[in-house]
């Protein structure tokens, strides 16, 4: 038996409130929710982080996410959805199989805040921003 603790709840050696399971996906409930519905999707492989999925696994782990948002919009009517997700330890990521947050958002008093994100406007400006693209782009190409 693995040591990730999402890998032993796929294996049933760890309980989980199992919402959805395919041959790819499994949700389950977070057991430190901050928003009623807070809800986890991992895929079955053990996958780290999102540099380690092939195309073929993040097809299959992202169509199991509307089914999982769409559930969480029927029961619970949240004025919004947060989709979080970490990848590396400097990006916030405790436990490192790869896993999506669905958090169902009611209001600004509901317990869930993101921190405050500080743009950097003035220091990306238009050709900084168009340079950035042209990067990323080549690598792509």
């Amino acid at each position: 038996m693995t040591s990730c603790i999402f890998c032993q709840i796929i294996e049933r050696a760890v309980p989980s409130a199992k919402i959805y399971e395919d041959e790819h996906v499994y949700a389950f409930m977070d057991i430190m929710p901050t928003t009623e519905g807070h809800v986890l999707l991992i895929p079955k492989k053990h996958i780290e982080n999102i540099y380690d999925f092939s195309e073929e696994d993040a097809a299959n782990f992202f169509k199991a996410a509307p089914k999982i948002a769409n559930a969480l919009k029927a029961e619970f009517r949240p004025a919004g959805l947060n989709l979080l997700q970490n990848n590396g330890a400097p990006a916030g990521q405790s436990v490192f199989h790869y896993h999506m947050h669905f958090i169902p958002r009611y209001d600004e008093t509901d317990g869930f805040q993101l921190s405050t994100w500080e743009t950097k406007h003035t220091t990306y400006t238009p050709e900084k921003i168009q340079e950035l693209a042209d990067k990323i782009r080549s690598v792509l190409a």
